[in-house]
This record gives C-alpha cells, sequence and structure tokens, in this order.
C-alpha cells in the first residue's frame, strides 16, 4: 500500500492513490489514481469491490467524498467497476464510460444510472469544475472495444487503462519504468494476447500524437516516464497482436 504523487503544483496534483497488494488479483496489481485541482478531485478507475476501502481511506488524505466531481471508468472489467456501487452512496458526481457500456453496467447491481454520462465514439472535453479542464480520448479495442483514456493537460499524463498494464512478478514493485528495454518482457505477452490489433494500436497512436505527455498512466504496473514513454509507443507501433496472430482452433501465432 503506498501513494505516490506523480506531479504536484500549488494547486493541482496527479497522485497514484493505491497499489493493490502483489498476492491479490492473482498477483496482477491494480493502480488508481487520483487528480485534484484547487479544492476538487476525481477518481480514475476506482477499482473492484475488494480494494474499495482502502482506496477510500488513502482518497480521504486528499478530499472527502462531497469534493469528487466526476468518476472516470476506463471501461467495463470488474476490477474497475465492482466496488462502483459504494462509491456512488459516498460520491455525488458523474460517471464518465464510453458510451457503448451504458446498458451494461446494471449488471453490476447498479439501479440508478442518471449520473452515468456516455462517452462518445470521438471522445469529449471535460471539466468537472470550473478551470479543471481533461480530455477524454478514445482508445477502442485496446483491450476494450469501448476503452477511454484520459489526459490531463497541467501534469502532462496520460491515463490509459490497460494500455501499458505489466504482469510484474511477485518480488517486483517498481513504482515507474525507466529502462523499457528490460520491462518488455512483463508487458509483451499481455499485449500480444489482450490488444485486439495492430491497426487499433495505429489509430490510438495517431489520435494522441499531438498531446504532450510526460507520463503514461497504466491500470496494471508502473507508470512509463522520461524515455520510456517514447521508447513503450515506438514499440507498440510494429506489434502484433489480437486477430493479427489469430489462428483457426482457438490458436494463437507463436512468436517468431
Amino acid at each position: 500500500m503506498r501513494n505516490i504523487t506523480l506531479f504536484e503544483s500549488i494547486d493541482h496534483r496527479f497522485i497514484l492513490l493505491n497499489e493493490s497488494e502483489p498476492g491479490e488479483e492473482d498477483g496482477v496489481r491494480s493502480n488508481q489514481y487520483l487528480i485534484t485541482h484547487h479544492n476538487n478531485g476525481v477518481l480514475l478507475d476506482p477499482g473492484g469491490f475488494g480494494v474499495m476501502p482502502r482506496v477510500l481511506a488513502e482518497m480521504l488524505r486528499y478530499v472527502g467524498p462531497e469534493q469528487i466531481k466526476a468518476i472516470f471508468l476506463s471501461h467495463q472489467d470488474p476490477d474497475i467497476v465492482g466496488g462502483l456501487s459504494t462509491w456512488l452512496e459516498l460520491c455525488h458526481s458523474p460517471v464518465y464510460v464510453s458510451s457503448i457500456w451504458i446498458r451494461f453496467l446494471p449488471h453490476y447491481g447498479l439501479k440508478d444510472m442518471a449520473r452515468f454520462i456516455g462517452v462518445p465514439n470521438e471522445g469529449m472535453d471535460c471539466e468537472p469544475s470550473p478551470g479543471f479542464k481533461l480530455k477524454i480520448v478514445p482508445a477502442h479495442f485496446l483491450h476494450s472495444e469501448g476503452q477511454i483514456n484520459v489526459y490531463d493537460p497541467v501534469s502532462k499524463i496520460l491515463f490509459t487503462g490497460d494500455i501499458g498494464a505489466a504482469m510484474l512478478p511477485m518480488d517486483k514493485n517498481d513504482a515507474y519504468v525507466d529502462d523499457f528495454s528490460s520491462h518488455i518482457p512483463y508487458i509483451k505477452g499481455f499485449h500480444r494476447r489482450y490488444m485486439c490489433s495492430n491497426k487499433a494500436i495505429r489509430c490510438w497512436l495517431e489520435t494522441i500524437a499531438d498531446l504532450d505527455i510526460e507520463m503514461i498512466a497504466p491500470q496494471h504496473g508502473p507508470i512509463y516516464r522520461g524515455a520510456a514513454v517514447q521508447d513503450f509507443l515506438n514499440w507498440l507501433k510494429d506489434l502484433q497482436c489480437g486477430i493479427d496472430l489469430m489462428q483457426p482452433g482457438g490458436y494463437f501465432q507463436e512468436e517468431d
């Protein structure tokens, strides 16, 4: 359990709010993020039911539930949405998620969908409170059909959901990726299997090409910073994955 301030200025912070313990989620650590601007905050992928109490405890170090002005869900998976019903009881903020997942979320026991805002396919600009501006960026089929990213122009951090996610061994607990080449073994298998196709990757890369990105913050594993940001994007550009590798009978092409 640790909080890491990825960016801090007089009135703005971007915080890795909590990492679930490596022994949870079959060894896949889950990251939850809080962005604060003046006295308001937003949550990015608040996490599953099991981590919710600890994430709340850590969030309270910075803001109270009444100060949360938006919750963003990168996609529909239970490690993102599982704890949402409890968050909705505490926070009275809108929830942003791809429009294609709105009709599926009631299956998590969410009865009142009035606070949900469906993000259009092309993404959207968002201002959770006056002067607190964020950009919702489409990342379709990476790995979810309706995945969204969130870009914070103040910190220049791009929250990418499962893009960049790492499957780390139990004894490895780095906060940042500084040497990208040594990090490839922890991301290659996941991205080859869970990302839909190289075409989807290239569409995303073109979409984010004009963003000034200093860090990439995924939902699992360490944060990319410095040279590792561009190294990761360059590696991803030529990656064959998903349906590029799919063969009859449920098989996938092995590495060359």
